[in-house]
């Protein structure tokens, strides 16, 4: 901030931009990643011609002051990853042309201002890793042009508005890391252009569309993990073929995993702590789609009510799978020996089956392996020399099988 000083004039100070009719008036307002600390000074509202306030990442505190909301023209409020307390200002709704408006990565509390609703320009509106209480705003459903909207990481409870249904253009929404009850309204559905669906870890309940696929057409993302979700997973949402994440862990899901061949951008797949699965033979034969895709790097099945062997074909899966999880089921049969292709492997757990055979030579091939645990299972034999070659292991689990011989030996 060396450039702030009367020797120049203030509109050649770093960071400020004045207008071209006016030159002594200030339209936009640059500071941001400055290590500015203290106080956002209520003089800000003097500035009646800004349009762009950009004061993320810096480490001002104190409450955001309402002279804010004389910022009749201000098009751009980035307060983001700051240490602001307080509520958010209710007459922010005056900056009546705000298009983007971020509070992410604070230390807000109170509730969200139910008139942000008359903000019909918003396009984006983030107030993500707060502690902001109460209920969603049914408000929220008028900002028609909205094409973002992520409350995630709050402390918001009850139900999800279906006035929310009404913003058409929506392409993300983010509720997740709430306590938000009842169930997804219908006319959430209704939101055709949607991109990410995410209600992580909340305590939403009911089931899964059957033509979800016909109500997101456009979905890469979707999280529902970590809720009170029942039924099965609809065969329709793998139609989707754009959906590159999908997190439906931690709920309480029965049934059989549909066929996953026209998934080819799938990068991470959760069906974790369910009860999906018959116990029996081919309930892991979806795995063998899953060859199609081929940049998936997390696949996450394991503690439900899988029977059957671990198909061969696991060996085809992507090079670039980081986290493999197939434990606490009822598998049984040998780990196929291929399981050494996956040469990105940075986590292994197939931990409490019933596994038999050999530990396969080639997993010692899995030079990323940091974790591999394929204890409580029906393992027999020596444990292969080759284990020597994973340099990056830090956690080891063999315990409860079976075992012979020297581990490791110099």
């Amino acid at each position: 901030m060396s450039s702030w000083n009367e020797s120049m004039h203030f509109c050649m100070w770093h960071g400020v931009t004045c207008s071209r009719r006016h030159r002594q008036r200030v339209t936009n307002l640059d500071l941001q990643s400055q290590n500015l600390v203290g106080k956002l000074s209520p003089n800000i509202g003097n500035l009646s011609l800004l349009r762009e306030l950009w004061l993320q990442n810096n480490s001002f505190s104190h409450e955001i002051p309402p002279q804010i909301g004389n910022l009749r023209r201000l098009q751009v409020l980035r307060l983001d990853m700051n240490s602001f307390s307080g509520s958010i200002p209710h007459n922010i709704s005056y900056c009546f042309n705000l298009i983007f408006m971020n509070f992410t990565y604070n230390k807000l509390v109170g509730k969200i201002p139910s008139k942000i609703g008359l903000l019909s320009k918003l396009q984006h509106f983030a107030l993500e890793y707060n502690n902001v209480t109460g209920q969603v705003p049914p408000s929220l459903g008028n900002l028609s042009s909205l094409r973002g909207l992520s409350l995630l990481s709050n402390n918001l409870m009850g139900n999800i508005p279906s006035s929310l249904g009404q913003l058409k253009k929506l392409t993300f929404l983010g509720l997740g890391f709430n306590q938000l009850s009842g169930s997804i309204p219908s006319s959430i559905y209704n939101l055709s252009s949607l991109v990410t669906f995410s209600i992580v870890i909340n305590q939403i309940e009911g089931s899964i569309p059957s033509d979800i696929d016909k109500s997101f057409p456009n979905l890469e993302k979707f999280n529902v993990g970590s809720n009170q979700l029942t039924g099965s997973i609809p065969p329709s949402i793998f139609n989707v073929t754009s959906v590159g994440r999908f997190d439906v862990g931690s709920n309480n899901l029965i049934g059989q995993v549909p066929s996953l061949q026209k998934l080819h951008n799938l990068l991470f797949f959760n069906i974790q702590f369910n009860n999906i699965g018959s116990g029996k033979d081919g309930d892991l034969s979806f795995l063998s789609d899953l060859t199609n895709a081929t940049q998936l790097r997390v696949l996450l099945i394991d503690n439900n009510n899988f029977g059957g062997t671990l198909p061969m074909s696991i060996s085809n899966l992507s090079n670039k799978l980081e986290m493999f999880w197939v434990g606490d089921d009822q598998i049984y049969g040998s780990i196929p020996s291929g399981i050494g292709n996956l040469v990105s492997l940075e986590s292994l757990l197939l931990e409490n089956s019933s596994f038999t055979g050999n530990i396969p030579f080639d997993m010692g091939k899995l030079s990323n392996l940091g974790e591999l645990d394929i204890s409580m299972n029906k393992l027999s034999g020596n444990i292969p020399s080759s284990l020597r070659n994973l340099t990056k292991l830090f956690h080891l689990a063999l315990h409860r099988n079976h075992l012979e011989g020297r581990f490791l030996e110099a």
